[in-house]
């Protein structure tokens, strides 16, 4: 600890040369041309240091820094990401808390983020079968962590493509916990509404009760929008309001890719749409947790994959059932590819472009 600087100044000295003065030095006192990103309630730039390791600061705007709203999810995340530690989570080196100068510095990713991966033509493609099943199973490893294996349990609750990174061999990592809630487990976890429009649970369309679950709805989302190569906004419409509609998976992958055909490749492919459907259901307790969905991973126990072009979605969800009032599944025992009649209108959580309610960097 060194107050020197500030009311809190705190570096991991991951190789003994990282200070207040290097940082200052290394932007040229946080210059625009440093500058790799700008969101709702900082700049993201690019530094390296005098030992010519690159990393990621994130600095709050002057403005925004006296807006207690933006004071408070800043801390936040600065207190998170120092307690936890896992691969597919993005490392915190330090961070300066300061009313004239607060930033965080993160472990630099330099592939950006899986969004707009995704949206550029070349870098799609280099992003093959392989490689998005990888990210999923990494992304999935991070929450089933931050839900069972951190005391008290963290809840995420952006989970989007925005705010999953990847470094230069294209792995993973969940990032932006600004908006992470501790769940307490013994109160009502009630709290106002965070997250990305098209990502969020329909249940928080009508309550502020915060679970897990929440975290599941949104990472079934970007399963499948890692699958397919977009938002699934389309197909979580027609799913909701025609479950039982023949549509070929096939025909929903993205189609810069050529298909896989690889038998494993294609099964993984396929355990991970069902896994998605399944998380995308509209009743909270139906839906897998976290845990579960990395078991199912590492079990690979499932019939026999036909081949990909005569797999239809509808074959893998379960038939619609009982209202979402009136549905009574409990926690582990979801069939792999439930989902359930949406009685919530979808639509209103579905994006009608990426709009953050709390801009991310």
């Amino acid at each position: 600890m060194d107050n020197k600087h500030g009311d809190i100044f705190r570096i991991w000295n991951y190789d003994g040369n990282m200070a207040y003065e290097d940082i200052i030095k290394a932007t040229n006192d946080f210059d625009v041309s440093y500058c790799i990103g700008t969101g709702g309630y900082g700049s993201v730039y690019r530094v390296r240091l005098p030992s010519g390791k690159v990393v990621a600061l994130k600095k709050l705007h002057r403005l925004e820094g006296e807006n207690p709203n933006f004071d408070k999810s800043f801390r936040n995340e600065a207190d998170m990401l120092s307690k936890i530690r896992h691969r597919n989570i993005v490392k915190l080196f330090g961070f300066c808390l300061h009313k004239r100068c607060m930033f965080l510095i993160y472990e630099y990713m330099d592939r950006g983020s899986l969004f707009c991966i995704l949206r550029d033509e070349t870098e799609a493609v280099e992003l093959g079968w392989v490689k998005r099943v990888n990210l999923i199973k990494g992304i999935a490893s991070a929450l089933s962590y931050l839900h069972y294996d951190c005391d008290p349990p963290i809840i995420h609750r952006d989970v989007s493509s925005n705010n999953i990174l990847l470094n230069s061999h294209l792995e993973a990592t969940l990032s932006d916990f600004g908006t992470a809630r501790i769940l307490e487990l013994d109160s009502s976890n009630q709290t106002v509404i965070a997250g990305t429009f098209g990502y969020m649970a329909p249940e928080l369309a009508y309550t502020m009760v915060v679970t897990e679950k929440s975290d599941v709805y949104s990472f079934g989302v970007v399963v499948l929008e890692t699958l397919f190569g977009e938002h699934p906004r389309e197909f979580l419409s027609c799913i909701s309001s025609q479950p039982n509609e023949p549509i070929m998976l096939k025909d929903l992958l993205d189609a810069r890719l050529p298909p896989p055909t690889n038998p494993l490749v294609v099964r993984n492919v396929v355990l991970a749409t069902a896994l998605a459907l399944d998380c995308i259901n509209a009743n909270p307790k139906c839906r897998p947790t976290m845990q579960q969905v990395v078991n199912r991973f590492e079990e690979g126990r499932r019939e026999p994959t036909r081949p990909l072009h005569t797999i239809a979605v509808n074959q893998l969800v379960s038939p619609p059932v009982l209202s979402l009032r009136d549905q009574t599944c409990a926690d582990g025992t979801s069939s792999l590819s439930t989902i359930n009649e949406f009685h919530v209108d979808v639509s209103a959580t579905l994006p009608s472009s990426n709009f953050s309610i709390h801009a991310s960097t």
